[in-house]
């Protein structure tokens, strides 16, 4: 005999398992791509939705910027310097119907992209430009990834390159290309020197050669400045002396 007491208990757990199953609750910044039958039905959320059991499927969507590690990648620079280089990409949903319909696994197609569009961009520049023209570099990876992304409805707000790692041999050649360059603008720096107290010499010479009494009076300069060291004997030219005299009377 049939026992309705224990068949109605069945039935109603199994009832209340599929209105459990049914009711989804969502985060502020979550959204649920809803399908039914097989067939895109609609973007839903947040708060409290209900999905009809064995008719729909929800796909729940993050809406918050990711951060994502692009793991190293071994580059060869245009002047065929071999590094490796990291980065870092942010980015979000904007458009949770196409993340989940255009694309098969948005995060991997995304780690996947970052990778060989990293690889390709610092491909084309020289060593010198991966170190001093960082952010130059991150806006043109930024710019290609957002272009691409945009039929995936992802918006990639920003690229970061952390580390451009190189081999020791190449760092100390930098190191000696850096103090061959310190050399040589100290000689430039030098030689500038000498040129303008060249000139101003020359200078001084000319205003001398008009003022005779000009040139026995720096004679006496000269001669008051020897008197400061340990000699004892200053041996003055009679010419020197005549002039001086006639200087002073």
């Amino acid at each position: 005999m049939i026992d309705f007491g224990y068949l109605l208990g069945v039935l109603a757990f199994a009832l209340l398992a599929i209105l459990f199953n049914a009711i989804k609750i969502l985060r502020e910044y979550e959204r649920g791509v809803i399908f039914q039958l097989g067939r895109f039905w609609k973007v839903k959320g947040p708060g409290l939705i209900i999905v009809i059991p064995f008719l729909q499927q929800i796909v729940r969507v993050d809406l918050r910027v990711i951060v994502m590690d692009v793991p190293t990648q071994d580059v060869i620079s245009r002047d065929n310097v071999s590094v490796k280089v990291n980065a870092v990409v942010y980015f979000r949903v904007i458009d949770p119907e196409r993340a989940i319909i255009q694309v098969e696994k948005y995060l991997d197609a995304i780690s996947q992209l970052a990778q060989t569009t990293l690889r390709s961009v610092l491909g084309q520049h020289d060593l010198d430009d991966m170190l001093a023209e960082r952010d130059k570099l991150n806006h043109d990876i930024q710019s290609i990834l957002d272009r691409q992304t945009d039929a995936w409805g992802i918006k990639v707000a920003n690229v970061e390159i952390k580390h451009v790692d190189l081999n020791e041999n190449m760092i100390r050649a930098i190191a000696a290309q850096a103090e061959a360059e310190r050399q040589r603008r100290a000689k430039v720096i030098h030689a500038t020197g000498e040129k303008q107290a060249a000139v101003e010499l020359v200078e001084a010479a000319k205003m001398l050669a008009q003022e005779p009494n000009a040139i026995q009076l720096r004679y006496l300069q000269t001669l008051t400045e020897i008197a400061g060291d340990k000699s004892n004997t200053i041996v003055f030219p009679l010419d020197l002396v005549k002039e001086v005299k006639k200087a002073l009377d």
